[in-house]
């Protein structure tokens, strides 16, 4: 369990074990004189609030200044000359589609082709002091298709990318792989939905639908 899933439901159960003393002994809310022993509660389910949906209501917004990524984002990945790409490779440009899972303190990423899907770990968000611009960093594991593992194995690689202001609808940056290539990489946000499970869902969605 991730740092944050664990913060959530730490903060659920207390907030909600707490509730239920309270209510046992027969501290009720709707009893003035026993509505502040409500507050350890109201906090708890506070944090769960605010990690999930609060942290981007537009005042909260401005003040948590944590960009918000999450959504549906068309990719357009370009190796460099110098990548390892075997022969019938996809020597680019390559369309994909990355979907950002997104909490105030958690991040996931999914990036799909039409030959693999990409899973990200250790994923961050973080931006310096006063800056306008946030770097998105993350590991991830990527699985080929059957059908297309004889010359693109099963592999590992980074990804960098950077993004400007609080609500941002582009990004760009570069990924590594150890199957010694890299490139670059161009993002635009096509939908704040996440519930594309296939690249073929993805790319029906996209306004600006790309062929590969």
């Amino acid at each position: 369990m991730s740092p944050a899933s664990t913060l959530r439901t730490g903060a659920t159960i207390a907030a909600t074990l707490y509730t239920g003393v309270l209510l046992l002994l027969g501290l009720y809310p709707s009893e003035f004189r026993y509505l502040f022993a409500y507050i350890p509660a109201a906090v708890g389910y506070g944090v769960l609030a605010f990690d999930k949906w609060a942290w981007r209501w537009p005042l909260i917004h401005r003040i948590s200044s944590q960009a918000w990524v999450n959504g549906t984002w068309r990719a357009v990945l370009t190796p460099s000359p110098e990548s390892h790409i075997p022969a019938g490779g996809n020597r680019g440009p390559i369309t994909a589609y990355m979907i950002i899972e997104q909490t105030y303190w958690s991040l996931h990423a999914t990036l799909r082709t039409a030959e693999s899907t990409s899973r990200s770990s250790n994923a961050t968000i973080a931006a310096p002091e006063n800056s306008g611009t946030a770097e998105i960093v993350f590991l991830y594991d990527n699985t080929p298709r059957v059908a297309h593992q004889h010359r693109s194995p099963r592999h590992h690689g980074a990804c960098r990318l950077s993004v400007t202001g609080l609500i941002p609808k582009s990004a760009t940056g570069h990924y590594f792989t150890g199957r010694f290539t890299a490139g670059d990489v161009d993002l635009m946000l096509i939908s704040r939905s996440t519930e594309f499970g296939t690249f073929s869902e993805a790319q029906t969605a996209d306004p600006d639908q790309t062929e590969i």
